[in-house]
Order: C-alpha cells, then structure tokens, then sequence
C-alpha cells in the first residue's frame, strides 16, 4: 500500500527508526534568546501557507513573544506551554522550503534548527502537496535531527480524493506522523501525546 498516491520513494537511506538524539550539543550548550532555559525546545518548521503559524497558536495559546532574529529583521514567534507537566518552549520559525537557503528568511530558519539548541522538529506539510513538501523532510532526517512530520489539511486533502496512511508514512519515513486538520482541531491531541512521548522518553525511543 502507497502511503500516498504521489507514489514516490520516500524510503531515507538510513534504517535507524523512531526519535532521533541531536548529534551537535547538548540542551547545556548555550541559549540565545530565541531558546531560553526551559528544559525543552520544539521548532515548528514548514513552508508558507502550510498552517504552521496557526497550529504555533494552537499549541502555545494567546500570550507569544514576537522579536527579530539577531542582525536581520526577519521576526521569530516564541510561546511556552505546559505538556507531560514540562514547560516547552515552542519557536515558529520564518517559512523555508530546503535547508539550503535562498532567501534571508530561509537562512534564519536553517540557523534556529542547525546551530542553535533545538530539541525537536516540528515539520508541518499540507497533505495536498506532500510529495513535493516531503523533500525538507527527508533533508531534516538526513542531517540526524529529531523530526516529527504533521501532515496538515488532511480534510482539504480527503475533499480531493487524497489519502494519507499515516502509519505507513511513519514506517517508511522511520519518524513518527500525525496526520491533522489543525483549523478543526483535528489532530491536537493525537500530536500533542506525541510530544509528551518525546518529553517523557529517556533515552528516546519510537512512539509510533
């Protein structure tokens, strides 16, 4: 079974499966003000129109803080919430589409998830696009940062006759997958157990 009907090779080269450990400092390394001292950081990364903003809203509530980013004046939103009894800082980062960045946006993204202490990735993709989306995915993977992939709009999505096999995603990606509807609240809780997965998870383990 495909688990989408783009029928492309999503299989990463690398069979390791489940939470992946960041491989370029520990959450000791030193924060800049866009990841501050709470014990986990979570960046939501994915182009623009993808409804990552709105599920960055979702997640953190009303009260955000909104800066620019060091020497540019690209702005990054940063919000906290309370999950699995931890305060996680969440970062909604500027729009990007690879980790080779074109625009000035692209390059504070690709910093915030690279060089600075971020624990989890959050890559939010529209359901209806997921073949093209899926290559930031797979560049995310290959660099060995610890991805969870949400397929949003996945009712626009089934409206076209689209399907998603979110554990058949999972499986191949070797990443857990959540499939949502974040304008409905579909999803939320699924994603949001996910999350407590990982804060809860020593060492980290699969949890899909």
């Amino acid at each position: 079974m495909d688990c989408h009907d783009c029928h492309q090779n999503c299989q990463p080269k690398r069979q390791h499966r489940g939470w992946k450990l960041l491989s370029f400092g520990s959450k000791k390394s030193a924060r800049n003000s866009f990841s501050d001292h709470s014990q986990t950081t979570i960046a939501l990364v994915g182009s623009p129109n993808v409804g990552k903003s709105l599920l960055f809203n979702l997640l953190t509530g009303t009260y955000v803080t909104v800066s620019n980013y060091p020497g540019t004046t690209v702005e990054v939103a940063r919000g906290n919430a309370i999950i699995a009894g931890e305060k996680i800082t969440f970062l909604d980062t500027p729009g990007m589409y690879s980790l080779i960045p074109i625009t000035e946006e692209e390059s504070v993204a690709r910093n915030l998830i690279i060089n600075q202490t971020v624990d989890l990735i959050i890559h939010v993709v529209d359901a209806k696009h997921l073949g093209r989306m899926l290559n930031l995915t797979l560049q995310l993977i290959e660099a060995q940062l610890p991805v969870l992939l949400v397929v949003n709009m996945i009712d626009e999505a089934q409206k076209l006759g689209i399907g998603v096999d979110e554990n058949q995603l999972a499986y191949k990606l070797g990443i857990p997958v959540v499939t949502m509807a974040a304008a409905q609240k579909i999803g939320l809780k699924k994603l949001t157990a996910k999350v407590a997965d990982y804060v809860q998870s020593t060492p980290l383990s699969a949890t899909y």
